[in-house]
Order: C-alpha cells, then sequence, then structure tokens
C-alpha cells in the first residue's frame, strides 16, 4: 500500500494491472483525468501525483488533476477495471491499451489494439450494453487465465 490519498467507494471487479507498467498501478500509469480533459489525450501520470482508489495506485500528471481524481474517482477511473471494453462484451477479461480508447457519454473504455478498436467503433451502444450486463458476473479475483 502506498502513502497516496486513498479513496474507497463501492465500485468493483478485477482491474487491470499492466505487467510492462508501473509495478500496481492502474491504466498504465496514465493519468486518468487528462482523457477528459483539453484535447482528450492521455498522458503518462507521475508518481508524485498518486490516489489509491479501492487499493489500486492510480498516477496522475498534477496535483490538480489527482484532486479531481481524489474528488470522484468513479467519474475517471475506466470502465470495467481498464479492462478492455470489446471483450467484456463477450464475457471475457484482456488487457486494455490506454493508447486505445473513447470516452462515450462522459466514461472511459480502453479497447486491446487497433484491430479490435475498430471492431467496437462499429457498435458502441450494442457492445457497451453487452459489457455491462457481462462486467457483474466477473469475479473480483478473475485473471486472464481463471475467467
Amino acid at each position: 500500500m502506498s502513502d497516496f490519498a486513498e479513496v474507497t467507494d463501492n465500485m468493483t471487479g478485477p482491474v487491470f494491472i499492466n505487467p510492462d507498467g508501473p509495478a500496481g498501478v492502474a491504466v498504465s500509469g496514465y493519468d486518468a483525468v487528462s482523457y477528459f480533459e483539453g484535447d482528450g489525450t492521455p498522458v503518462k501520470g507521475s508518481e508524485e501525483f498518486g490516489v489509491t482508489y479501492n487499493d489500486v495506485d492510480y498516477y496522475f500528471s498534477s496535483a490538480e488533476n489527482a484532486a479531481k481524481f481524489e474528488a470522484e474517482p468513479a467519474a475517471y477511473a475506466p470502465q470495467f477495471g481498464g479492462h478492455c471494453a470489446w471483450a467484456m462484451s463477450r464475457g471475457r477479461l484482456a488487457p486494455g491499451d490506454p493508447v486505445y480508447y473513447r470516452v462515450v457519454d462522459g466514461k472511459l473504455y480502453l479497447n486491446f489494439n487497433k484491430q479490435v478498436q475498430e471492431t467496437w467503433l462499429k457498435d458502441i451502444p450494442g457492445f457497451i450494453e453487452k459489457a455491462n450486463a457481462a462486467w457483474p458476473s466477473v469475479p473480483e479475483d478473475a485473471t486472464f487465465d481463471n475467467q
């Protein structure tokens, strides 16, 4: 556990932690608030500006963004714990790549890669509906190997 500000709410489900990113950090270390600011281009966060949300660390590019996240984490955290939104529509966990994303109706969705995102973009509302239905049944301790 870090020395970051801690926020807890009733949001549940496994959070994707990229093994190639910072250890134990969500969104591969990208600033989750940056997707909603300016032109929406995601930027890398820094350990200097961290917040622990439901026992998972998130990094931010500024104290201001960290404070925004701390005040309302569910508004900024990626849907489905940062797992691929298209894969979740099929009831499966897959890594979400923070470079392949869309903000839809004020929510952040990540996709596995460009090819998967191109498929997801063909029916975003339908895939979101299916993913929302599948997400509650994913065990909190699910991994790519035991789902």
